[in-house]
């Protein structure tokens, strides 16, 4: 959208680092962001054990909502993931049982500590909507809640409407997540006070839906506000990558990997991702997007170095920049290295495996006869031999160690 003069630090802040797609009432919410505080809150289903880098937009605006002096509301779905959310689905969501659900919470928390703050002024809060969600009694919901969504409506949100198109299966109880999101924010709204939902621009038809059911019901004043479709610059979707997601937790993703996904940015998309996922000021990011030639890879080191930082530490992303130092510039090898535990030397093939390189034998080989793997920066025949101590790449930027086991 285009940057209009804000007045709360808030919304200027996030504008200027582009983190501003739709606004239900952009004058209206930056009226209220000057005037006082605002609680806005962001809501995490629990599916896995950890969020991945797609969920990294919406926690720093968290941040950023808490730095300019808002209260930041975490929203674990211990309810909606039982029910599945349709937004950008294809398909339906394997159902995953209680125990499942409880396991990747606790898992999924850890991840907040490192963003926000739970104790300083304006203390972020995190709530479960199991708390409000699972005591519901469905046909009082229906009356009560369920007569303000129109299905002719309903059908009309991308999160329906492309499932419907590709006519692919939509079940019922998914159908009714919209509703109960919407119950959420009304939920939060008279628990808290909570006044703006942010989300991606996938959840746009969610969030409209809950401030109009805010105003419905209590004819309270509440806001919405999306991000744009993070892509990269070759037109990737962000965080997705030959390998998978890009994981949050340490214990998903090491540090080194994380930081290393950092370090691999397009050059065209350094600027924009300084701006989203790290503290630097806006003229240091301007110093360093300004950067030509080689000095472009110094800017995607600060990126790589600051964005683990923030998700990591800063010890773990200092470790990571000296191992990448290491290893690139020096051809040795770092401490924090994917590795590959052996007993005795195995092939490069098994090698290429056990470090993640390759998903099988057949395509390991096939990375060896196009030249596409060395050891110790020697290239690699498919019937050499790896003993621990030697470092094992695939291409020019993935490399990993053989270990004794």
């Amino acid at each position: 959208m285009s940057d209009p003069e804000f007045r709360s630090d808030f919304l200027r802040t996030l504008s200027a680092r582009g983190y501003i797609h739709q606004v239900t009432d952009a004058a209206a919410l930056d009226a209220r962001a000057a005037a006082g505080v605002v609680t806005a809150y962001v809501g995490y289903d629990c599916t896995a054990p950890s969020l991945h880098i797609g969920n990294l937009v919406s926690i720093m605006m968290l941040r950023w909502l808490q730095k300019t002096g808002h209260r930041p509301i975490v929203l674990m779905g211990g309810g909606t993931t039982r029910v599945g959310d349709p937004s950008g689905k294809d398909e339906g969501r394997p159902m995953l049982t209680s125990e499942q659900i409880e396991a990747n919470k606790a898992s999924i928390r850890r991840i907040f500590e490192r963003f926000l703050d739970f104790d300083g002024p304006n203390a972020a809060i995190m709530v479960d909507n199991d708390e409000w969600l699972s005591g519901l009694g469905y046909i009082s919901f229906l009356r009560d809640i369920g007569r303000h969504f129109s299905v002719n409506r309903m059908l009309t949100f991308d999160s329906v409407r492309l499932r419907l198109d590709r006519e692919q299966p939509l079940s019922f109880i998914e159908f009714n997540y919209m509703i109960c999101q919407a119950y959420d924010y009304l939920e939060l709204f008279r628990r808290h006070g909570c006044a703006l939902q942010m989300g991606g621009s996938d959840q746009w038809g969610n969030i409209v839906n809950g401030t109009d059911l805010i105003r419905r019901v209590d004819g309270g004043e509440a806001f919405g506000l999306t991000t744009p479709l993070i892509t990269r610059a070759d037109g990737a979707k962000m965080g997705k990558t030959a390998q998978g997601a890009v994981w949050l937790n340490e214990d998903a993703l090491p540090a080194f990997d994380y930081w290393q996904f950092w370090r691999n940015t397009h050059d065209a998309d350094v600027g924009r991702f300084l701006r989203l996922f790290t503290d630097l000021d806006m003229v240091e990011i301007e110093r360093l997007e300004g950067l030509e030639g080689a000095g472009i890879n110094d800017a995607k080191v600060v990126l790589a170095t600051e964005a683990t930082a923030l998700c990591r530490g800063r010890a773990a992303a200092e470790a990571a920049a000296a191992t990448a130092a290491a290893t690139f510039a020096d051809g040795g090898a770092g401490e924090d290295l994917p590795s590959f535990a052996v007993a005795a030397p195995v092939n490069i093939l098994d090698a290429l495996v056990g470090l993640g390189f390759a998903a099988s034998k057949g395509e390991a080989r096939r990375l060896v006869q196009q030249g596409g793997a060395r050891v110790d920066g020697e290239a690699a025949g498919e019937t050499m031999l790896v003993a621990p101590g030697q470092k094992v790449s695939a291409g020019k930027k993935r490399h990993g160690v053989i270990v004794a086991a």
